[in-house]
């Protein structure tokens, strides 16, 4: 009689990969169901992070083409546009060979799984920076302008200067450092990606905060997007001071 499966189980749980290997080969004879389970199951999960391990290396491309510029940032704007608050932009420079499984665009991932890499790239990064422009300097210089002043704040608020700076689809006027703009670059650059998830749960989480403050508008469903619902909550209630009048003028 063979070890009883329920310790089988607890090796597979607390072996790492390499001792995974081994725990393959020293199990393959083993005809239980139970073993020949734990087997299939943990072979399909070493299958799955290697393949994720394989997009996160596709994604590091721009990093390893500029990898002789020190401190690459990424940087990348949530909110050119919704009806209402803030352009918020978030600038990261990751360490070289950094890890973070499933970072991404954040607009391919949850809500949760925002939240959940928005701590760990924070745990991670050499620097992380964000900046902010509200809705009445949005009106005032206009959505593409607020968007440079934006991300220009988001480099300056990492306190470390970078030796390129990898950009999503765009060229940051007025910055003094070396830049390449990406087009779809939260999706192909892992410094990208990272910047978008910092700037989108920075936010969502404003938008959040809002909403208490404004409750009739729906702002922590929609983040001030133009909804059905948030249109005709402008149109019933009028505008708050957090609206952006320049993209509400031809509703209200």
């Amino acid at each position: 009689m063979g070890k009883p499966v329920s310790e089988i189980r607890n090796e597979f749980s607390m072996a790492d990969s390499a001792r995974r290997k081994e725990l393959y080969i020293l199990y393959a004879d083993d005809g239980r169901k139970g073993v020949k389970q734990l087997i299939a199951k943990y072979k399909n999960e070493d299958e799955k992070l290697c393949m994720e391990l394989k997009r996160l290396d596709a994604m590091k491309v721009f990093e390893k083409k500029y990898a002789v510029c020190q401190n690459i940032a990424g940087v990348d704007e949530a909110g050119r546009g919704p009806l209402a608050g803030p352009v918020v932009a978030g600038a990261v420079i990751l360490p070289v060979d950094c890890e973070i499984l499933y970072l991404n665009d954040s607009k391919k991932l949850s809500a949760a799984k925002r939240e959940q890499l928005f701590d760990e790239i924070n745990d991670k990064a050499v620097a992380c920076g964000v900046g902010i422009v509200s809705a009445g300097r949005i009106d005032e210089i206009n959505i593409l302008q607020a968007t440079y002043e934006a991300m220009r704040e988001a480099l300056a608020d990492m306190g470390k200067e970078p030796g390129m700076v990898l950009v999503d689809a765009v060229t940051i006027p007025k910055i003094p450092y070396r830049q390449t703009g990406i087009i779809k670059g939260d999706a192909c650059s892992i410094s990208i990606a990272a910047a978008s998830i910092i700037a989108k749960v920075t936010r969502d989480r404003i938008m959040a905060d809002i909403d208490q403050m404004y409750p009739e508008y729906g702002f922590a469903s929609h983040k001030g997007y133009g909804s059905k619902a948030h249109i005709e909550a402008i149109k019933k209630y009028g505008p708050c001071p957090l609206h952006r009048r320049s993209f509400i003028k031809n509703f209200v």
